[in-house]
C-alpha cells in the first residue's frame, strides 16, 4: 500500500509539472515600467501559448489589477494596472493561476525615475538636429555586420542593402558632430527591422521594443543617450504608430480581427492626405487615405482599436523615460487615425508638459500643414496637441527662391518672402523645424543645381529664419545624388564612415576644396548660432524684394541684438539702402560685425555694399 501511495503521490507531482510546463511567458511588454508616473494606468501586453486559459493576480501595495482582457487568439491577455502615487520602485511577481494553483509567475519591475524626469525639456529653438540614417553613417562595430538569424545579412553593393552603420559608429563620432555646431541627433528608426530586405532605413519595426541588433543593442541606445547628455546635446527618435513590418512578431498570431487596417486582404492608401481636413471629404475616401497600407510590407495598424491604441501610447512613454529622450519625430503624421494621433499627442504631453515633438505632414500647402499644430483653432474642432510641424512649405519655397530667375515677375526671392508671410496660419511658427533636405528627398546641393553660392545663401536663411534647425548629415560637405532620386543612393555613406572610404570627412582628407569651405562654413554658422538669443527667441521682421531686384533682407532681434541677413542673387554688387532697416529695427547702431569674418560693417551710412551671389549677414549689438 505504501508503495502505491509513493507512486500515486510521484505521478501527480510528474502530472502538475507537466500542466505548469505547459504555460510559459513569451513576452510580456514593456517588461518593466516606473513608479510615480502622471498616469496611473498601465497596459501590460501579455503573450503566450494558451496564457488566456490563466487568471493573473498582483498582491503589491499601490499596484492593483483592474481589468484583464482576452481577446480571439488564446495566446494573448491583456492586464491594465493602476499604479497609484502610493507604490515604490521595487519587484513583485504577477501570478498566473489555474484552479487555483500558480501554473507561470512573471517578476515585474517598478524602476525609480531619474529627479525631474516628468520635468524634462525638450528640444527648442536654440537647438540644431543633426539628422542621421544610421545604417549609412559610420560603422563602429564590425561583429554586428551580420547578426545569426536575421533575416538579412551585409550587402554594401545594394544600395537597398545593409550597409553595417551603427549606434557604436555614432557614439565614436559625437566630437565631430559637437564640433559642427550640432545640439540634438535625430536618428532614423533604430528598432528592430527583421525583415528579408530593404528594411536599412528602419521604417518596418518587427519589435516595437527593442533595437536592431545590427545597430547595436537597448543598452548602446541608452548609452548614445547618455553621453549627448554629458555634452548638452539632445536625443530625437524617430517613431512610426501608423505601421509595423510584415514580419513583425506579432503576424503569425494577430490578437483580434481589426488588430490591422484591412486585415483580410491589405489595400493600399490613397495619400489623399487632405481628407483630413476637407469639409467635403466622403468616408470612403477618408477610410481609403487612413487604412491603406503604403506597401505590402507594411501592415497598416488599426488604432481605433483600443488595445492597440494603448499598447502604441505606452510604448512611446516607456522609450521616452527609458532612454531619457528628448523628443519625438513622428513619422507619416496624417496617416493613422487623426482621433487616436489626438489622444497620442495630449497623453505625451500630459506626462512631460516640457517636451517637444514634430510630426511628418508632407504638403508643400501651410493650410493643411498647420492643422496638425498645438493650438491651431479648425474649422472641424479638431484638436491636436503637438507642439511642432516639419515646414515642408517654407523647404519647398527655399529651393524655387535660389533656383528662379528674380528678373521673371513672382519668381525667386518673392517665393520665400511670401511663404513666411503665410505663417499667420500657424499656432506657432517658431516651433516648426526647417530644412534643407532630408532622408526622403534629393540632397539639398542637388536640388540647387550644385550652385555653391545658393548653397551658402540658402545655409544662411536656414540659420537664422524662425524655426527649429534640421540638417541631414552629409549636407555639410556637399553629398549629392547627381545619378537618380533613388532613396538608396539619397542615403549614401558618410566619406570616412568605413575604413575603405578614400574621402574622410572627420579629417578632412580626399574632401574637394568647396566641400571642405562648405564643412568650414557651416561650422562657423552654427557655432554662432548657438550664441544668438536674437536668433533663439527675437523677433522677426523682413523686407519684401522689389519686382526684378533680386534682393531680400531679414531680421531678428531682441533686447540684446539685432541680426541682419540681406541676400543678393545679382551677379554684380549691390548697394542696399539701410534706411528703412535704420527706422524700424537697426536705429542708432552705426556699425556690425559680419558674423563669418568677423570684420566690423559701418552702418553709418545710407546704403552696405553686399558682393554679387552672395550675402551679409551681420550682429549688430544694441
Amino acid at each position: 500500500m505504501r508503495t502505491f501511495k509513493y507512486l500515486f503521490a510521484v505521478i501527480m507531482l510528474v502530472s502538475s509539472m507537466s500542466v505548469m510546463a505547459a504555460y510559459k511567458i513569451d513576452r510580456l511588454e514593456p517588461a518593466f515600467w516606473w513608479a510615480g508616473m502622471e498616469n496611473e494606468n498601465l497596459q501590460l501586453l501579455v503573450y503566450g501559448e494558451n496564457i488566456s486559459e490563466l487568471r493573473p493576480s498582483i498582491s503589491y501595495e499601490g499596484v492593483s489589477l483592474e481589468r484583464t482582457v482576452q481577446v480571439k487568439s488564446p495566446n494573448y491577455l491583456f492586464l491594465y494596472l493602476k499604479v497609484d502615487k502610493t507604490a515604490k520602485a521595487g519587484s513583485f511577481d504577477i501570478n498566473f493561476e489555474r484552479k487555483n494553483k500558480t501554473m507561470v509567475k512573471y517578476s515585474y519591475e517598478l524602476k525609480q525615475r531619474e529627479a525631474g524626469s516628468a520635468m524634462r525639456q525638450g528640444y527648442n529653438t536654440s537647438d540644431v538636429m543633426y539628422l542621421i540614417t544610421p545604417d549609412r553613417f559610420v560603422n563602429g562595430d564590425t561583429s554586428n555586420d551580420e547578426v545569426e538569424g536575421m533575416k538579412e545579412g551585409l550587402d554594401r553593393s545594394d544600395d537597398f542593402g545593409r550597409h553595417g552603420g551603427d549606434l557604436a559608429g555614432i557614439i565614436q563620432s559625437l566630437d565631430y558632430i559637437e564640433d559642427m555646431g550640432y545640439t540634438a541627433l535625430w536618428l532614423n528608426p533604430v528598432m528592430e527591422n527583421d525583415m528579408p530586405e530593404g528594411s536599412y532605413h528602419g521604417y518596418a519595426i518587427t519589435d516595437f521594443y527593442k533595437t536592431d541588433a545590427r545597430h547595436g543593442s537597448n543598452e548602446d541606445y541608452v548609452k548614445l543617450s547618455k553621453e549627448l547628455k554629458k555634452r548638452g546635446m539632445k536625443l530625437v527618435i524617430d517613431m512610426i504608430m501608423n505601421h509595423c513590418g510584415s514580419h513583425h512578431w506579432w503576424m503569425e498570431d494577430l490578437p483580434t480581427d481589426d488588430w490591422l487596417n484591412f486585415q483580410d486582404g491589405w489595400q493600399v492608401t490613397t495619400h489623399l492626405r487632405e481628407t483630413n481636413m476637407d469639409p467635403y471629404a466622403s468616408d470612403y475616401d477618408k477610410r481609403n487615405h487612413a487604412d491603406g497600407w503604403f506597401v505590402e510590407s507594411m501592415p497598416d495598424l488599426n488604432q481605433r482599436n483600443p488595445l492597440m491604441a494603448d499598447y502604441l501610447i505606452y510604448n512611446t512613454i516607456w522609450w521616452i523615460e527609458y532612454a531619457d529622450l528628448d523628443g519625438i519625430r513622428m513619422d507619416t503624421y496624417p496617416y493613422p487615425d487623426k482621433d487616436f494621433m489626438s489622444e497620442w499627442t495630449r497623453r505625451v504631453m500630459e506626462e512631460y508638459p516640457g517636451f517637444n515633438i514634430v510630426g511628418e505632414e508632407w504638403s508643400t500647402n501651410p493650410a493643411i500643414v498647420s492643422y496638425w499644430q498645438k493650438d491651431k483653432v479648425n474649422a472641424d474642432g479638431y484638436v491636436s496637441y503637438m507642439p511642432g510641424v516639419f515646414d515642408f512649405p517654407l523647404q519647398d519655397a527655399l529651393v524655387k527662391a535660389l533656383n528662379e530667375d528674380d528678373s521673371q515677375w513672382g519668381q525667386g526671392l518673392p517665393k520665400l518672402y511670401g511663404m513666411l508671410a503665410n505663417d499667420h496660419l500657424y499656432a506657432d511658427p517658431t516651433q516648426l523645424v526647417i530644412f534643407p533636405d532630408n532622408h526622403d528627398m534629393s540632397r539639398f546641393y542637388t536640388q540647387i543645381k550644385e550652385d555653391f553660392d545658393m548653397f551658402k545663401m540658402g545655409m544662411a536663411y536656414i540659420a537664422v529664419t524662425r524655426g527649429i534647425p534640421q540638417i541631414y548629415y552629409g549636407t555639410e560637405i556637399l553629398m549629392t545624388n547627381p545619378n537618380s532620386d533613388s532613396h538608396g543612393e539619397i542615403r549614401a555613406e558618410y566619406p570616412g564612415g568605413w575604413d575603405d572610404h578614400t574621402a574622410n570627412a572627420f579629417t578632412g582628407e580626399g574632401l574637394t576644396a568647396d566641400q571642405k569651405e562648405a564643412q568650414e562654413f557651416t561650422k562657423t554658422l552654427l557655432n554662432w548660432r548657438k550664441s544668438s538669443s536674437a536668433v533663439h527667441n527675437g523677433c522677426l521682421k523682413h523686407f519684401a524684394p522689389n519686382h526684378a531686384n533680386g534682393l531680400y533682407t531679414l531680421f531678428r532681434y531682441d533686447d540684446k541684438s539685432v541680426v541682419m541677413l540681406v541676400m543678393n542673387k545679382n551677379p554684380e554688387v549691390k548697394d542696399v539702402n539701410i534706411v528703412p532697416f535704420k527706422k524700424e529695427v537697426i536705429g542708432e547702431a552705426s556699425e556690425g560685425v559680419d558674423v563669418l569674418s568677423g570684420n566690423k560693417v559701418s552702418l553709418s551710412g545710407e546704403t552696405v555694399k553686399i558682393e554679387g551671389r552672395s550675402f551679409l549677414l551681420l550682429e549688430i549689438r544694441k
